[in-house]
């Protein structure tokens, strides 16, 4: 599936972890799902939008595509099933975007402004990939905790664990 390279291996790590968590979100009613349950996105749904949202975000840096229209709290599916569509769909993309990149435009410099937080930065492209990876993780852990206050467990999240999908 991948050939050893980071963004790869992260691309093929979050589609799984996204296939569990919406699995595991799927046994939630919408009402669940939707309910504010003091999270920083407020509900399970709001950060499964904002996991999404920040996908679509550096994606559109990366490749020059249009930026979400929507604010980084606000919702880009008011319901479970596009919002699920519309994951597994850039899961695939990431996937297809990351076997095509590079060592040379990993290495090359991007000049970004953040709007969340007011600041202009110029770092290699390679921190900024494995910041989009890292952005999906931390907010995933957040749905897990959700989850499990509904006695939901997500099952095995350990990167090394994704090998023996290919085994």
């Amino acid at each position: 599936m991948f050939s050893g390279n980071m963004p790869q291996l992260m691309a093929a790590y979050n589609q799984w972890q996204n296939q569990q968590l919406y699995a595991a979100a799927a046994q939630l009613t919408e009402a669940q799902r939707q309910a504010d349950r003091g999270a920083f996105f407020k509900s399970i749904h709001g950060t499964l939008n904002h996991i999404l949202w920040g996908d679509l975000v550096w994606f559109a840096r990366f490749t020059g595509q249009s930026m979400p229209t929507v604010a980084a709290g606000e919702l880009l599916h008011a319901d479970f099933e596009p919002l699920q569509a519309a994951r597994i769909a850039m899961d695939q993309t990431l996937i297809d975007w990351a076997a095509s990149l590079d060592a040379d435009w990993l290495a090359e410099a991007t000049t970004w402004t953040s709007k969340m937080y007011g600041f202009t930065q110029t770092v290699p492209r390679w921190v900024l990939v494995q910041h989009l990876f890292n952005h999906q993780t931390h907010h995933r852990a957040q749905v897990g905790t959700l989850l499990m206050q509904y006695g939901i467990d997500v099952g095995v999240t350990d990167l090394p664990r994704l090998s023996a999908l290919f085994d």
